[in-house]
């Protein structure tokens, strides 16, 4: 059973016994102050194995004792910590913005440095400019921030539950809740959360359709986003729960048609628009022919057979729905 605790993965934060560090920082230098004084007294003032020792013990805590304790000063700013292991094992988590002094053989460990560090160097490789002093201030430090932080990944190419490909790209806003799981559950949670994001988003487009063309009141990407967000962000959340993560929102920042078939979907939404404007105006015809034969014949105007009224319909008809402007043609002779 112990061997099994042994290989347990880190759950559970830890307050490391802390205390304040101004306080111990000038009760290091006085005591080093004093081992300088406690040497020089010594030489001019002992003799024999006391004085040896005296010196010993001074230049010991000067040498060695003295710059190891300054190694256990550490410095938080706010939403900063420090994930502290003491020779492997977890020691806890400072936290709060202060100056602490903890256990000087304690070291801070993140093990996202190495994928910030390489960001940063190809940012600075890819500039023209390679004298900008600020790229590298952040390359070594190990601490974790607490902040709410954004993750905008690359578009996807994916493929909705009709098959059309679609380009998609989301924004992910997320903060570290838990630092012992984000830094020993899991190897680096940066990158699995950007993974995770990418396999969520996957799994969420599939089940919707880009667009619909008809009446229904189908669910898609384009007229349910709210819904999808939040699909989206329950799905990441449920997989980034193991890193310590907490994820307050998704978006979708970027959705439209590969271009292979953009140009397609457009003329059918442009042949749908079109569709849709005929049967409105057709429909709008009709009525009006209807009010005037109706107005006709309660006014007894003129009296018409059922030859003409086909004729009169079809003419309203033309001049109605067409899509140019209709050219009157004056008839002088009789009606007949």
């Amino acid at each position: 059973m112990s061997d099994l605790n042994k290989g347990k993965a880190v759950t559970e934060e830890i307050i490391p016994n802390a205390m304040n560090g101004m306080f111990m920082l000038i009760l290091n230098v006085a005591l080093m102050l004093g081992s300088v004084l406690l040497f020089i007294f010594s030489i001019s003032s002992f003799s024999g194995a006391f004085s040896i020792i005296m010196i010993v013990l001074s230049c010991l805590y000067f040498l060695i004792i003295g710059p190891i304790l300054f190694a256990g000063l550490k410095i938080l700013k706010p939403n900063e910590a420090l994930v502290l292991t003491l020779f492997g094992k977890y020691y806890g988590t400072l936290k709060g913005e202060g100056f602490y002094f903890v256990n000087p053989f304690s070291s801070a460990t993140n093990p996202s440095t190495n994928v910030a560090t390489t960001a940063l160097f190809s940012i600075e490789t890819g500039n023209k400019e390679k004298n900008n002093p600020e790229v590298n201030l952040n390359i070594k430090s190990k601490k974790i921030s607490l902040k709410t932080m954004t993750l905008n990944n690359d578009k996807q190419k994916i493929n909705d539950s009709l098959g059309n490909p679609i380009t998609i790209g989301i924004v992910v806003i997320w903060r570290v809740v838990n630092t012992a799981k984000a830094v020993f559950d899991v190897d680096n949670y940066t990158e699995y959360l950007s993974i995770q994001c990418d396999s969520a988003l996957r799994n969420i487009v599939r089940l919707y359709p880009y667009d619909t063309f008809g009446d229904d009141n189908e669910k898609t990407l384009r007229g349910s986003s709210l819904e999808v967000a939040k699909k989206l962000q329950e799905e990441i959340q449920e997989k980034v729960e193991i890193a310590g993560l907490e994820i307050i929102e998704a978006r979708i920042t970027h959705l439209a048609y590969a271009p292979e078939i953009a140009a397609a979907m457009l003329q059918r939404q442009q042949a749908s628009a079109i569709i849709d404007a005929r049967q409105m105006i057709v429909e709008g015809a009709v009525g009006m022919v209807e009010m005037a034969l109706a107005k006709l014949n309660e006014n007894n105007i003129v009296q018409l057979d059922e030859e003409r009224k086909a004729a009169m319909v079809s003419n309203l008809l033309v001049v109605l729905c067409g899509n140019k402007d209709a050219q009157p043609i004056v008839n002088s002779g009789s009606l007949y």
